[in-house]
């Protein structure tokens, strides 16, 4: 109809087995004439995100894993100060593992109820995992906190190299992961502003198309 102008149509969507090159295609191809102005400063913050993650993730994997190390060093002090290690007695025979003599029969632990003296000379029962078979009045050594209850062994140079490079890796993935949502933030905000525009062009060409002469 005379005077009717149709809407605006996209322009048609890139190819996806190549949209992981379009940030890298548009910075090569800077002096493409249809290159538009918010193009350019995509491939920019492409460019600039490429450059920058690795090397703020690497500054971030350092400092975390580097706090975690010292935090996981001083707690492990304040445990080999506060935890003891004593012997205690089983009140009980343990179960007896299916298959005794197995490789499965030494790395399984069953509970049994033991009886220890805590720090403050206090005789205590509680249960903890021991191997199985053990008879009662068989000795096993347990650690026993300040307050009298069973608790884990001090952590271990391993256990807190372990730890400390487990928060530098997510450190150094959130950092990462951080760029992406910041490309993928832009790129969306730069994509509506380009159908805004084409709208709008749209609209001054388009009664030059569809008036009747």
């Amino acid at each position: 109809m005379s005077g009717t102008i149709p809407p605006a149509q996209p322009p048609p969507p890139s190819d996806p087995r190549h949209s992981w090159v379009h940030p890298l295609s548009l910075w090569l191809w800077r002096h493409n004439p249809l290159r538009r102005n918010t193009d350019r400063l995509q491939g920019w913050i492409a460019l600039a995100l490429l450059l920058l993650a690795p090397f703020l993730g690497l500054i971030a994997m350092f400092t975390i894993g580097d706090t975690a190390y010292r935090h996981y060093v001083a707690t492990a002090a304040d445990q080999r100060k506060t935890r003891h290690l004593t012997t205690a007695v089983l009140t009980h025979d343990a179960p007896r593992h299916p298959e005794p003599g197995s490789e499965e029969a030494k790395k399984t632990r069953y509970p049994a109820t033991v009886r220890f003296t805590d720090p403050r000379g206090t005789i205590r029962t509680a249960q903890t995992d021991v191997l199985p078979g053990l008879t009662e009045d068989s000795r096993v050594e347990v650690w026993v906190d300040m307050e009298g209850g069973l608790t884990e062994p001090p952590m271990t140079a391993e256990q807190i190299r372990s730890r400390a490079m487990g928060w530098a890796l997510l450190a150094f993935l959130a950092v990462t992961l951080a760029g992406v949502a910041a490309y993928g933030t832009a790129a969306h905000v730069l994509n509506r502003r380009n159908m805004a525009e084409w709208e709008s062009k749209w609209a001054e060409t388009a009664p030059r198309w569809t008036t009747s002469p």
